[in-house]
């Protein structure tokens, strides 16, 4: 992080603007929105801020620069068109430790104007470090059109409510809660509709409930790893969690997606580094829940996929917490795809099976002979450690040799890698490459197409900014 992100209160405080162009009386202007007291030095200035100056909205000082102009000053703006007057401000400016920006100049700046969506007193600033101006900007179009206008004045009702909340609510987790619960009511729909008096009315019934806050618990499927394949529902209840128990298999790129302030808990499983027991993970949740938590019990592909989803919920169900499901994209159709190998194909494979090479200790073994049909997808799940004993039951029960195999390591993620070869190098090849979880192990004639079909990493995407904003809503 270049810069630290923060929002400054300028009002009828200092600031100083060497210039007296264009580009000075657009830097005065967002100075002036956010109330701050400007003076202008410049030898001339263009007439909006002379008009300006004769309303008393700006000092005008018709000078050259001087250092000592700088002092008393909170920040500074350099926006002239000569090299020596923007240097020597940002040189005095330092010696002062006085903020300092120079237009069109990054290296010169120690603070940066970010493009900015008003929704008063709400406001969003984006920035690129002063690197991609013109992309921040094509982001702020994007959240323009995604942020209602209701939002200020819905802003400005619950903050009129803070105090009330604070001695309703002694706990920070409670007063989220309560507002979580605000903005998921018809609150937000009475703001919208401009009955105001309405929405501040159901406030306060609201706040009158004496009853204690609900826990529950939202079991997530992340997705093979790529955070764009996460479903709208997953990200929004993820940003409402107040605990996130995860486990290794969710990427570091969607873990930073969960709420900033939630309390983190890994409970992963790797082979041979079960970190907590599953009957320890699943009574935490209850435990978490019964406190009056929202958990998110997220987990890598579909939690209802070798996931152990399932387990989780029925000890949820027993002791009667609230849950919801959220559906995730399971390895096998993510991977597949991102490698370019289609699961069933009319030529190929008329039907497909879901396996694992990790079951209960005590558990039956796969039925191989139905396994080893031909034409058919096998898809196995944590099939790495075990492939030498996949390999050879499948060969054994009738599996020809020659069979395609593709093996992807990392799916979906930046660092995928397929790895393609025949059933009887299956073993062979893991080792060979070095191959390590997270790997799915694709069997069948589709593997085949990998090298027909292969797209992820090897041709140019486009991007979501080529499309119509209109999509985006």
């Amino acid at each position: 992080m270049q810069y630290l992100p923060i929002f400054t209160k300028l009002d009828n405080k200092p600031v100083l603007v060497i210039g007296g162009g264009e580009v000075a009386l657009r830097k005065c202007r967002a100075l002036l929105q956010a109330r701050g007291k400007v003076t202008l030095v410049a030898p001339d200035f263009c007439q909006e801020l002379l008009e300006m100056a004769e309303q008393n909205i700006v000092t005008l000082v018709h000078d050259y620069f001087a250092p000592a102009q700088l002092d008393g000053q909170m920040l500074v703006i350099a926006a002239t068109d000569i090299n020596a007057v923007n240097e020597a401000v940002f040189d005095a400016a330092n010696e002062r430790n006085i903020f300092v920006n120079v237009v069109d100049d990054q290296p010169k700046c120690t603070f940066i104007f970010p493009s900015i969506v008003d929704r008063n007193p709400i406001t969003i600033a984006i920035s690129s470090a002063g690197t991609a101006p013109v992309l921040a900007r094509r982001l702020r179009e994007k959240l323009e059109t995604l942020i209602p206008q209701h939002i200020g004045p819905l802003a400005e009702l619950v903050g009129s409510f803070r105090t009330q909340v604070k001695q309703r609510f002694k706990q920070f987790s409670d007063r989220r809660q309560f507002w979580e619960k605000v903005f998921d009511s018809n609150v937000v729909s009475k703001v919208q509709t401009g009955d105001i008096a309405a929405a501040k009315q159901q406030l306060h019934t609201m706040l009158d409930d004496t009853a204690a806050p609900k826990g529950e618990v939202y079991v997530i499927g992340a997705g093979p790893g790529d955070p764009e394949l996460l479903t709208l529902k997953a990200l929004q209840l993820m940003q409402q969690a107040d605990v996130v128990v995860y486990d290794y298999l969710v990427s570091d790129e969607i873990m930073e997606l969960v709420r900033r302030d939630a309390d983190l808990i890994c409970v992963g499983k790797r082979m041979g580094d079960h970190s907590v027991e599953q009957h320890d993970t699943n009574q935490m949740l209850v435990r978490l829940a019964k406190e009056g938590k929202k958990v998110c019990r997220i987990k890598g592909g579909d939690p209802f996929i070798y996931g152990r989803g399932g387990e989780e919920v029925q000890v949820l169900a027993e002791h009667q917490v609230a849950y919801q499901i959220v559906p995730g994209i399971t390895a096998a159709a993510g991977c597949a795809a991102y490698a370019g190998i289609p699961l069933t194909h009319r030529d190929h494979a008329q039907a497909i099976q879901f396996v694992t090479g990790h079951c209960k200790k005590d558990g039956q073994d796969l039925d191989w002979r139905s396994l080893a049909q031909p034409h058919q997808t096998l898809a196995v799940y944590m099939g790495v450690v075990k492939s030498p004993y996949i390999q050879a039951k499948l060969i054994e029960h009738g599996r020809a040799h020659n069979t395609p195999v593709a093996i992807i390591e990392n799916g979906t993620r930046k660092n995928q890698r397929v790895v393609t070869g025949h059933l009887g190098q299956l073993s062979q090849l893991i080792d060979q490459h070095a191959i390590v979880s997270p790997a799915l192990l694709i069997i069948g004639e589709v593997a085949q197409l990998h090298s027909q079909l292969a797209w992820f990493g090897q041709q140019a995407q486009t991007s979501s900014f080529a499309q119509p904003l209109t999509d985006v809503v």
